[in-house]
């Protein structure tokens, strides 16, 4: 009985702590100019929220929702993480990895559906935060994870296509149909949205080389709104208003989840869509807090995997029912916030703010931008994911097991959907770690404070 009343009130105290968000985090914001450090901040979050916007609508149209469910999404998304998460660094807002998930949901279901399985998956992962499970996702090995990021961005390239050639009709999802509509619709392909999507994807990788400060892809899309309403103005190109009608600028709608008539196949997706939200946002969370930590050189209080998965519960809870969708940690935002020198999670705070301001007063603008700038930024994005480093590592090993278990997550992912290519990857690994093939992965201690 004492060792039970004592282990509740170690979670108790821990669930205390998880809900302070108020703590060491903010650290290097008190050491030395104290001004200067708000500075930073206020400057990161302003940049972020620039680079931000553009891709948020994205991956919101991606995954087959509104634009303006990105943008609300993301900002309510940065405010929660920053507030509850366990990075200093960490921005959190809609990321690529959620795209093939979100839009096989959105093919069958509606979005009080998407709110309904993101909350289940939201407790799943305070629960794991409370229970200590932050460290587990180190044994997920990394040519696993390289594999599925090379996967999510053949899966981003491809179902971009049509906004890219410029289609009237839809290609769906899939890869292999993706494929055979592209192969069926390019007679009817416009070429000028083709000429502005490859513009815009250099745009964006030629301006970010110059300058973390420089917000490459909102830059792009205001040269796809100057050049469609000039030049290429009845040149047939489809704009975002054309698609989605305005952009709202009233953010504050909210959907509460609702279950639909209980069958075998709805109570089958509930399971595979609350496990697949668990696995992407605790997993590409952890991976980004980590490589934060890292790209920041953080000499102080390193990120808590536990306290980070129990923001991510909070997270992916509250923000679906501000008409958003599930978000995680944000790999990329997450670098141009620490280069751009933010030292604390005020930053994410700042974030939210710039963000719906920005919004709001660029609405008129952003809904006139044509479809083909949105797919030639999210070109970027897939191409940015595929890291040469990453791959060298997989292959320096030298073990052929790890490079098998690469290319074949990246090839499952396009070809079978997110889960079935996750787990079963997974599966080959333990049958390899039984067969002595690869070694036993080790659980990486990190330091926390509860």
């Amino acid at each position: 009985m004492k060792s039970t009343h004592t282990g509740s009130e170690s979670k108790l105290s821990r669930i205390a702590f998880f809900m302070n968000p108020i703590d060491g985090r903010y650290e290097d914001l008190l050491k030395g100019n104290k001004k200067l450090n708000i500075i930073k901040d206020l400057t990161a979050g302003l940049i972020v929220a620039m680079v931000a916007i553009p891709l948020a609508m994205g991956f919101a149209m991606a995954s087959g929702l509104r634009p303006e469910q990105g943008i609300v999404g993301g900002a309510v998304a940065g405010l929660l993480g920053a507030l509850f998460g366990g990075s200093k660094y960490q921005v959190y807002g809609p990321t690529a990895a959620f795209i093939p998930v979100i839009g096989g949901l959105m093919a069958t279901y509606d979005h009080s559906f998407l709110v309904l399985v993101s909350i289940l998956a939201g407790g799943l992962l305070m629960i794991c935060g409370v229970v200590k499970f932050g460290r587990i996702v180190t044994l997920v090995p990394h040519s696993i994870v390289v594999g599925f990021t090379i996967g999510i961005s053949i899966v981003i390239a491809f179902s971009q296509l049509g906004e890219i050639f410029g289609f009237k009709e839809k290609i769906g999802y899939g890869l292999l149909r993706q494929i055979e509509r592209t192969v069926k619709y390019l007679p009817d392909a416009n070429w000028y949205a083709f000429a502005l999507a490859l513009i815009t994807f250099a745009l964006c990788k030629t301006l970010i080389k110059l300058s973390a400060f420089i917000p490459a892809p909102l830059i792009a899309l205001g040269f796809g709104w100057l050049v469609s309403s000039t030049l290429l103005k009845n040149n047939g190109l489809i704009l975002i208003e054309d698609k989605y009608g305005a952009i709202p600028t009233n953010f504050a709608v909210f959907t509460t989840p609702q279950l639909p008539a209980l069958t075998v196949p709805v109570v089958y997706d509930i399971v595979y869509y609350v496990l697949a939200i668990f696995i992407v946002a605790a997993i590409e969370s952890l991976l980004c807090s980590r490589m934060a930590d890292r790209l920041a050189n953080n000499t102080g209080t390193p990120y808590n995997p536990n306290k980070e998965l129990w923001g991510q519960g909070i997270v992916n809870i509250i923000t679906p029912l501000f008409n958003g969708f599930p978000h995680t940690g944000a790999l990329a935002r997450t670098a141009v916030n620490i280069k751009a020198g933010a030292v604390s999670p005020l930053s994410g705070i700042a974030k939210f703010t710039f963000k719906l301001l920005m919004a709001a007063f660029l609405a008129t603008y952003l809904e006139q931008v044509p479809m083909a700038c949105i797919g030639g930024v999210l070109l970027y994005v897939a191409n940015g994911m595929v890291k040469r480093g990453e791959i060298k590592e997989v292959y320096s090993s030298r073990n052929p097991f790890h490079i098998i278990l690469m290319i074949y997550t990246a090839a499952a992912v396009p070809l079978w959907g997110f889960m079935p290519a996750v787990l079963t990857a997974i599966m080959i690994f333990v049958i390899m770690v039984m067969l002595g093939w690869v070694k036993k992965p080790v659980i990486q201690d990190v330091r926390v404070s509860v």
